[in-house]
């Protein structure tokens, strides 16, 4: 079994060492090793039921793991919740979108940008009067490619305008590493290929682990690729690698995407 953690290149942004995670005697998680390095994109794949939600929110503190190591650079994060997390440079955006879909993609953009900043509970100071903020949401706004949408609810987007719209509020925040869960899903595949561009843009040098299951993205844009099957790595490799592994072919793949 290849779940092994790999030591050459670039140092690791993110780290998991042993981790498990059990809901009573249901075992979903069972020793996963994994590490993200610095400016990588990553892809973690596997079939419905193989724990990559679960192992999402382990990573970003939604669950916590029954046992094992997770590092964000070399600080421990395994106990903490989602909000510390977040502050030490995690971001993630969610497989069902999340936005606030009765501000304007302005307002909600600047609410991001304001965190960064430690503004968000600054309610005596006109947030309107900060050049440096607004500033930044405009150009914001520019590379998610909603400039026409500026003063749009968020409600009203299409539905791919609001998953770009949901990842520049993680972007917002300037992330050390960004996590995706699913961001094509539901998408046509005219939807898809301009998110798929708009990720490739914005994630440029910084690192990105991404859910997806949708093949033709996942090769397309990744750099490497972490097979997980029934809660274990069973391989990490490039894009050419995993396509050529006949474990993961038999486990998951298929002959669909091995041609």
């Amino acid at each position: 079994m290849s779940d092994t953690i790999a030591t050459s290149g670039a140092r690791a942004a993110l780290t998991l060492r042993g981790v498990h995670k059990s809901f009573g005697d249901a075992h979903i998680i069972r020793g996963v090793n994994l590490e993200l390095r610095e400016g990588e994109r990553h892809a973690v794949i596997g079939p419905n039921g193989a724990g990559k939600s679960t192992l999402f929110h382990l990573i970003s503190g939604q669950f916590q793991p029954s046992s094992g190591q997770i590092t964000l650079g070399d600080r421990p994060i395994q106990g903490m919740d989602a909000r510390a997390i977040n502050r030490l440079g995690m971001a993630r955006s969610f497989q069902i979108t999340n936005i606030f879909p009765g501000l304007s993609v302005f307002e909600n953009l600047r609410f991001g940008v304001m965190r960064r900043h430690g503004l968000q509970y600054t309610f005596w100071k006109r947030i309107s009067r900060s050049a440096g903020v607004t500033h930044e949401t405009e150009q914001l706004i520019e590379q998610l490619r909603l400039g026409r949408h500026r003063d749009t609810l968020g409600g009203e987007l299409s539905y791919s305008e609001q998953r770009s719209l949901e990842i520049g509020m993680a972007l917002a925040s300037d992330p050390a590493v960004l996590l995706l869960d699913e961001p094509m899903a539901g998408m046509s595949r005219e939807e898809t290929e301009y998110t798929v561009g708009l990720i490739r843009d914005l994630t440029a040098g910084r690192s990105l682990m991404i859910v997806e299951h949708d093949m033709e993205v996942v090769f397309s844009l990744s750099d490497r690729i972490s097979v997980l099957v029934y809660g274990e790595i069973i391989a990490t490799g490039t894009p050419d690698e995993i396509r050529a592994n006949v474990q993961v072919q038999e486990a998951y793949l298929g002959t669909e995407v091995t041609a």
